[in-house]
């Protein structure tokens, strides 16, 4: 979490402890007025309105809201769902739940950089469809989908689309009209917010996307999400978004260059490493490389200090090959054999190269 971000959300463990839910004294409405700034902060990164955001406890519990919400609000309207191959746990357990119930889920493939043909997304289509399913950038390869263009298919169909964008909010441009999205989730934790709270985008002009409430209680967040507000979270995310808003544009630069840093220097000296995800079209911060002949569960264990995985954080403790690397083609070994990196604003140019050089010398180990 960014220090500016601690620093705005403490006052309101202690001195501002009031619920904002309380309209009938000061204590209530000083929270009540922090989280309407923090709703103005979401909503200005990603160019809503503020009446568009909703408060959540992470994007997980957006994915759900956003799904089950639009699926339980108009049966008669159709009971199918298109969803792209690599999307996050999030969304696929969300949608195997809804199967158990009846509703048909269809899965698009995606080519081998990770992307999803916008004609084979457009033949999934049926006259029950009732919502679309797409993330903006995966988390494990980092890729990034045609996101204006699925946007133009979903309007010209009717049919709303839910977008996955905790990966992609605060690290590139992220507009909801621009891309014609109607449902949008948001998790603090990926941009240096705090974990355990989120946002979900529900679109209301120029037609409201509908949903049905997956939490009952007093009402709040427009009935969406009832419960008593996390007020030092969701200032922590409205200080997270105005943070990544004014420094974005220098940032993701600097983070493309580290990831590109760590990637030569790992190539220069080990060779057949293999990326995974779109060469170009991808997350400044996110590396997926798979170098056969080593184990990656070893290669973890072996780096000690340096903090990789072999796939998303959700299935870290999984032994099962990572959906979406076998998504793009790769086989059970080379999926073992993969390491993804994550970058981000605290890492420095000297962390890179030790990470490289231990890289390095691990795979040259295992591989003897």
């Amino acid at each position: 979490m960014d220090p500016r971000v601690l620093e705005a959300m403490l006052p309101f463990y202690t001195g501002h402890f009031g619920n904002a839910s309380s309209m009938t004294h000061r204590f209530g409405w000083t929270a009540a007025d922090a989280v309407e700034r923090a709703r103005e902060q979401v909503a200005s990164l990603i160019g809503a309105s503020p009446r568009e955001i909703v408060f959540t406890s992470g994007a997980t519990e957006s994915t759900n809201l956003a799904i089950k919400g639009v699926a339980e609000s108009d049966p008669d309207k159709g009971n199918h769902i298109v969803i792209c191959a690599t999307e996050h746990r999030a969304t696929l357990d969300c949608c195997a739940a809804l199967g158990k119930r009846g509703f048909e889920v269809t899965c698009v493939a995606v080519d081998e950089y990770g992307i999803i043909d916008i004609g084979d997304l457009e033949s999934a289509i049926g006259d029950r469809t009732i919502l679309i399913g797409v993330m903006a950038a995966n988390n494990e390869i980092g890729s990034i989908h045609s996101l204006e263009e699925i946007g133009a298919l979903a309007q010209k169909h009717g049919i709303p689309w839910h977008c996955d964008a905790a990966q992609a909010v605060g690290k590139f441009p992220v507009h909801v009209t621009d891309w014609g999205v109607s449902l949008l989730s948001i998790s603090a934790h990926k941009l240096y917010g705090p974990k355990g709270q989120g946002a979900l985008f529900v679109r209301r002009r120029p037609t409201r996307t509908r949903l049905t409430p997956q939490q009952d209680g007093g009402g709040q967040e427009g009935g969406l999400r009832s419960g008593t507000p996390n007020v030092p979270g969701i200032v922590g995310l409205g200080k997270a978004c105005e943070l990544c808003e004014a420094e974005m544009e220098v940032e993701t630069p600097r983070i493309r260059s580290l990831r590109d840093r760590l990637q030569l220097r790992i190539e220069s000296a080990v060779s057949d490493v293999v990326l995974n995800g779109h060469p170009q079209r991808r997350l400044a911060g996110c590396l997926s490389l798979s170098f056969p002949g080593a184990d990656g569960a070893e290669l973890i264990r072996a780096l000690g200090e340096i903090a990789v995985s072999a796939g998303s954080a959700c299935t870290s403790g999984s032994n099962a090959p990572s959906h979406v690397l076998k998504a793009i083609g790769r086989t059970d070994d080379m999926a073992f054999s993969s390491l993804r990196f994550g970058l981000g604003r605290f890492n420095t140019e000297s962390e890179i190269d030790v990470a490289a050089d231990r890289v390095i010398e691990q795979v040259s180990r295992a591989r003897k």
